[in-house]
C-alpha cells in the first residue's frame, strides 16, 4: 500500500473503520510531522488494534483489521522504533507494535521475522540500526519470538567482526549494544552473548578512556557526524553500555557447560563485578545526564553482590546522588526502576529459612562452588543489612519514595514497598518513617494495588504493622480526618492468617499485625475497638491457641484491650455457647506456662469480671476460681495485681451471685491465698486491694 494512494482517503460521516485505519497509516507514512502529532496517530492505531484483538477473542469469525496491514504498513510502525526517533515517539511506537503483534497473531510473528532478516540481508548501516532497534524493543513484548531471531544460526557470529571494523557507525554500535542489553533477560541469549560477544565487550570496557580523546584529536575523521567513520576507540556511552551488559553476564552467570564436565564451574572474570560497579559509580558521580540511565542499570545488577552492596552503602556521597537521580527521574522510567532496584538490593534482608532449607541451600552452594561447602555470606547477615538500611535512610530516601509512590506503576510501587518494609525492621527508624509519610504511603499502596500483587500488599501491611507497633497511633493519625485510624485495620487484619502461597509458615507477620492492632486498640476510641472486633475477631480467636507463645500472647493482649469496649464485653457476656467457650479459653490461658500470656489473660479477666454474667460463667467453670486464685500468688507482682482485682470483682457482687462467689472463694482456701499474696506484694495498690478482698471474705466492712 503506497502513501500516495491512501492519502486521498478523507474522513467523512460514512467513513468506515477500515477507512480510518488506512488514513492513520497514510499520515504515519507521510512523516515530517511534529512528535506530538505522530504520537497521537500511533495512539489511535494502538487503540484500534487493541479493540480488534478484543473483538477477535469474543467472536472468532470477526474480520480483523490486520488484513489491511501489509508489509509496508508494518515497516512504517517498526520504523518508529529506530533510535534516531525521539524517545517519546519510540515509546508510543512500542505500544503500537505490541498491539499489532497481539491482534495479528501468527501472521504478525512471521512479518516481524521477515522484517528482521530482510534488513540484516541488505547489510547497510541504516538497515542494521533499524533491525537492532526493533529487536531491542520487541524483546519485552514477544521474548520467545525475539529470542529465536537473536539465536538464529550465524547471526551472533557476525556481530563481533561487524563491531570490530575500523570504519563503522557509532549508531550501529549503540543499537547493537541496546539489543544485547535487552537480550540478556533471556538465559539462552545471555549464554550466547557471552560466547560470541564477550571478548569484544571486554575490549570495549578495557580501553583507556584517555586514549579516546587523544585519538579524536589526532584524527579529524572522528569529528564527522554522519555515515561510517574511522573509530578505533569507543565513546564513553558505548563503553558504559558494554559494561552494563558485562555486569548482567557476570551477575547472572550461565550454567556450566555440559561438554566439559571437568572444567571449573566458576570461571574467572576478566573484568570483575567490583571493577564494573566502580566504573558505574564514577559515571553517576562525575558524568552528565548522558549515560546515567545505563550506569544506574549497571549498578542495579552489580548490587546483587554482597561485596558491592557494602561498598555502595559505605559511600554516602553516592547514596545521596542516587536519591537525587531518583527524585529527578520521570515516573515509570528505566532510571526510576533501576534506582529503586539498587536501594532494594542494598536493604533486602535474607529470608528466614527452616533447618531443612538451610541444608538444601548449603548443598546447592556446595554443588555450585566445585566441592567447597559454602555457608551464607557474612555480609548478608542482619547486622550488615541493618547498617546498610540506616545508611540508605540517612541519605534521605523516604520523602522521594513517597513522591514516586503517587505516580508509579505497580512494579515500581512494589519496589518502594520493599524498601520501606526493610527500613521498618530497624525500630529506631520507625518513628521517623511515620513522620516522613511512610504510613500514608503504605495505606494507599495496600488499597490501590490489585489483588494479583498479593506479595507486595502483604509486605505493605507488614511494614505498616512494624511502624504502628513502635509509634503512638494518636500522633500518627490524630486530627487527620482524611486518614482516620480505622483505615489501617483492614491491611493489618489481612496478614493475621499465614500466607497461603508461602512454602513455609512465617508467623512473624501474624505476630506483628496483632501487636499493631493492640496498639490501635489502646486508643480511647470505641469506634476503633468496634471496627477491630467486627473485622478481626475470627482471626484473633484462631491465634489464641497458637502453638507459638509469642503469637498466643499477642492475641490475648489484643483481647485485653478490646474487652474495654461494650462490643468486646458482649462476646463473653451474651450467654451463648460461644461466649462460654471463649471464657473457658481465657481461663485456660490465665493458667498458661508463659508469664506474658498469663498476664494478658489476667488483665482481660480483671475487666470482664465486673459484669454479672461473666462472674456466673467463672463460678460454673471447673477450676475457674482456682485459676484466678493462682494468679494472686504468682511471682510477678503485675499478675498478682490482676488476680486480686479479679477476686475482688467476683466477691463484690450483690445478691445471689455475690454470695455464691464469696462462698466459692472461701471453699478454694481463698483467705489463705490472699494472705500469702499480702506477704509477697510490695505495691500499695496490690496491698490495698488484697486487704479489701480479705475483709469482704471475713465479713468485715
Amino acid at each position: 500500500m503506497a502513501a500516495a494512494e491512501t492519502v486521498q482517503l478523507l474522513p467523512g460521516p460514512a467513513a468506515t473503520l477500515e477507512d480510518e485505519t488506512l488514513l492513520v497509516f497514510a499520515r504515519l507514512m507521510e512523516g515530517g510531522k511534529e512528535d506530538d502529532e505522530t504520537c497521537r496517530d500511533l495512539d489511535q492505531l494502538t487503540k484500534m488494534l487493541n479493540d480488534d484483538a478484543d473483538a477477535q477473542q469474543k467472536d472468532p469469525a470477526h474480520s480483523s483489521l490486520c488484513k489491511l496491514i501489509d508489509e509496508d504498513c508494518v515497516d512504517t510502525i517498526l520504523g518508529y522504533l529506530d533510535m534516531r526517533q525521539a524517545d517519546v515517539v519510540r515509546g508510543h511506537a512500542t505500544l503500537t507494535t505490541s498491539a499489532y503483534l497481539k491482534a495479528a497473531g501468527a501472521d504478525g510473528s512471521k512479518t516481524l521475522s521477515k522484517f528482521f532478516f530482510e534488513h540484516l540481508r541488505r547489510g547497510t548501516y541504516d538497515d542494521y540500526i533499524v533491525a537492532f532497534c526493533v529487536a531491542a524493543s520487541t524483546f519485552p513484548i514477544v521474548p520467545d519470538l525475539t529470542a529465536d531471531l537473536f539465536l538464529s544460526e550465524g547471526f551472533l557470529a557476525t556481530l563481533g567482526p561487524l563491531m570490530r571494523r575500523k570504519w563503522k557507525s557509532r549508531k550501529v554500535e549503540t543499537a547493537c549494544l541496546e539489543m544485547l542489553n535487552a537480550a540478556c533477560m533471556n538465559p539462552a541469549c545471555r549464554e550466547a552473548t557471552q560466547k560470541y560477544c564477550g571478548d569484544w565487550l571486554e575490549e570495549v570496557v578495557d580501553q583507556d578512556p584517555g586514549d579516546v580523546v587523544r585519538t579524536m584529536n589526532a584524527d579529524p575523521d572522528l569529528h564527522s557526524e554522519g555515515g561510517s567513520i574511522s573509530m578505533r576507540r569507543h565513546s564513553e556511552h558505548v563503553r558504559n553500555l558494554s559494561a552494563v551488559i558485562l555486569t548482567k553476564l557476570r551477575a547472572v552467570p550461565s550454567k556450566p557447560s555440559s561438554t566439559n564436565p571437568n572444567a571449573p564451574r566458576i570461571q574467572p572474570a576478566v573484568t570483575s563485578i567490583e571493577e564494573l560497579s566502580s566504573m558505574f559509580t564514577q559515571m553517576i558521580l562525575t558524568g552528565g545526564d548522558h549515560g546515567r540511565s545505563s550506569s544506574v542499570e549497571g549498578l542495579a545488577y552489580s548490587s546483587i553482590r554482597p561485596g558491592v552492596k557494602e561498598t555502595l552503602a559505605g559511600d554516602q556521597e553516592l547514596l545521596k546522588k542516587l536519591v537525587t537521580v531518583l527524585s529527578e527521574a520521570p515516573p515509570r522510567s528505566p532510571t526510576t526502576y533501576g534506582a529503586l532496584s539498587i536501594f532494594v538490593n542494598l536493604t533486602r534482608y535474607q529470608p528466614t529459612l527452616s533447618e531443612e532449607q538451610k541444608k538444601m541451600s548449603q548443598l546447592k552452594a556446595y554443588a555450585d562452588a566445585a566441592g567447597q561447602l559454602a555457608g551464607p555470606d557474612p555480609l548478608e547477615d542482619d547486622e550488615h543489612v541493618a547498617k546498610r538500611c540506616k545508611a540508605v535512610f540517612d541519605a534521605g530516601i523516604t520523602p522521594v519514595l513517597v513522591t514516586h509512590s503517587k505516580n508509579g506503576s505497580p512494579a515500581s510501587l512494589s519496589l518502594v514497598i520493599a524498601i520501606i518494609h526493610s527500613l521498618a525492621v530497624t525500630k529506631t527508624l520507625r518513628g521517623q518513617l511515620a513522620q516522613q509519610g511512610a504510613v500514608k504511603l503504605l495505606l494507599v499502596a495496600w488499597t490501590t494495588l490489585p489483588d494479583s500483587e498479593d506479595t507486595a500488599r502483604r509486605m505493605a501491611a507488614q511494614a505498616l504493622a512494624r511502624i504502628l507497633i513502635s509509634t503512638n497511633p494518636a500522633l500518627v493519625f490524630g486530627g487527620n480526618r482524611s486518614n482516620p485510624v480505622h483505615v489501617a485495620i483492614r491491611p493489618l487484619v489481612s496478614i493475621i492468617p499465614p500466607d497461603p502461597a508461602a512454602e513455609t509458615r512465617d508467623l512473624l507477620p501474624t505476630f506483628e499485625a496483632l501487636m499493631a492492632l493492640t496498639n490501635l486498640a489502646s486508643l480511647e476510641d470505641e469506634d476503633t475497638k468496634r471496627t477491630i472486633v467486627r473485622t478481626a475477631w475470627t482471626h484473633v480467636e484462631e491465634q489464641l491457641l497458637s502453638s507459638n507463645n509469642f503469637v498466643s500472647k499477642a492475641a490475648v493482649e489484643l483481647i485485653c484491650n478490646l474487652v474495654q469496649a461494650p462490643e468486646g464485653i458482649m462476646l463473653y457476656a451474651d450467654g451463648s455457647p460461644q461466649a462460654k467457650q471463649r471464657l473457658h479459653i481465657l481461663l485456660a490461658l490465665a493458667d498458661a506456662e508463659d508469664a506474658g500470656t498469663r498476664s494478658a489473660a489476667g488483665g482481660a479477666l480483671a475487666s470482664l469480671t465486673g459484669f454479672e454474667p461473666i462472674v456466673r460463667g467463672v463460678l460454673r467453670r471447673e477450676r475457674g476460681v482456682e485459676v484466678i486464685l493462682g494468679m494472686c500468688v504468682d511471682d510477678d507482682e503485675g499478675l498478682r495485681h490482676r488476680g486480686v482485682a479479679t477476686v475482688l470483682n467476683l466477691i463484690s457482687g450483690e445478691g445471689e451471685v455475690g454470695e455464691l462467689a464469696r462462698n466459692k472463694v472461701k471453699e478454694e482456701n481463698g483467705v489463705e491465698v490472699l494472705k500469702e499474696s499480702l506477704k509477697k506484694s510490695r505495691g500499695p495498690e496490690v496491698l490495698q486491694l488484697t486487704v479489701q478482698a480479705v475483709k469482704l471474705l471475713l465479713g468485715q466492712t
